[in-house]
């Protein structure tokens, strides 16, 4: 199934597109829940599809998105995890470890919202990732088990403000101003995804193809990512680990390419879907 979050009637909410993709059941409007990580805290989304039927209640083209998950307690993010992008920046390659940083839940932004390039810098720049939601917390999860923990996958944009996270060794500033975390169209639940080592990414600027990959070319793949951050930390229902981006950003490139107001940023992943945002200066 594909859950999402979205803005309705002045609040948000959350349900589950219809089986013929063209329409949302407000779930939430259903239950006391709050969002989707209390619904998955509360191991509920199988019963509250069951209770909610198939009757959409707005029109998938209707939809005002929000991220997946709108208030996750967590969102670790993994640097420099493909090969190939840790030869065009020339970092990572003999790393032991996956590099994590964090990202905040206020710089985020949905589906089809505005990614703001700050005026402090223009140097606004993509990454798509493959996102993975935690369904089942635990602290120490063995790699053996760790896909067990994880209850389905959306797709980010981890938008990175190059010069502010040059500033010094630590990423955090470029990696949180307002607006530049996209994350979505929605959640798509593992037994749908199929063999979760075969998705393909695609990043688009303007339709033009700037990443390729599939997500069996991982440096630290799946498992270890959640064997790794639980190792130091409680893993929570609705927590968001952001796997890592291929080859091909726009800080690489000769001349660097970085986004601007009036472009279009597509991330694409099979069999998820699509991210799409447009920026904006702001």
């Amino acid at each position: 199934m594909r859950w999402v979050s979205f803005e309705r009637q002045g609040k948000v909410s959350f349900g589950y597109l219809t089986s013929d993709g063209t329409g949302v059941v407000d779930a939430g409007a259903r239950s006391d829940l709050g969002g989707l990580r209390q619904a998955i805290a509360a191991d509920a989304l199988e019963s509250l599809a069951a209770q909610c039927g198939d009757t959409a209640d707005i029109a998938l083209t209707d939809l005002v998105y929000a991220p997946p998950i709108v208030d996750p307690a967590k969102i670790m993010c993994v640097g420099l995890n493909y090969k190939a992008h840790q030869e065009e920046t020339g970092r990572g390659q003999d790393a032991k470890h996956p590099t994590i940083f964090t990202r905040f839940a206020k710089a985020q932004m949905g589906h089809e919202q505005p990614m703001l390039r700050p005026p402090e810098s223009a140097s606004l720049d993509f990454e798509g990732e493959i996102a993975l939601i935690v369904g089942k917390g635990g602290r120490r999860i063995p790699k053996a088990d760790a896909l067990n923990h994880i209850v389905g996958a959306s797709i980010y944009n981890d938008g990175s403000v190059r010069e502010y996270q040059r500033h010094t060794s630590q990423f955090t500033p470029g990696k949180n101003f307002a607006a530049t975390g996209g994350f979505g169209p929605w959640m798509m639940t593992l037994d749908e995804v199929g063999d979760i080592h075969k998705m393909e990414l695609t990043t688009r600027l303007n339709g033009e193809v700037m990443q390729n990959a599939t997500s069996d070319m991982l440096v630290f793949d799946f498992a270890e990512i959640i064997h790794y951050c639980s190792t130091f930390i409680d893993l929570e229902p609705g927590d968001v680990l952001v796997t890592g981006t291929p080859g091909g950003v726009g800080a690489a490139r000769k001349p660097p390419i970085f986004m601007d107001a009036g472009d279009t940023i597509e991330i694409e992943v099979n069999p998820i879907g699509k991210l799409i945002n447009h920026v904006q200066l702001g």
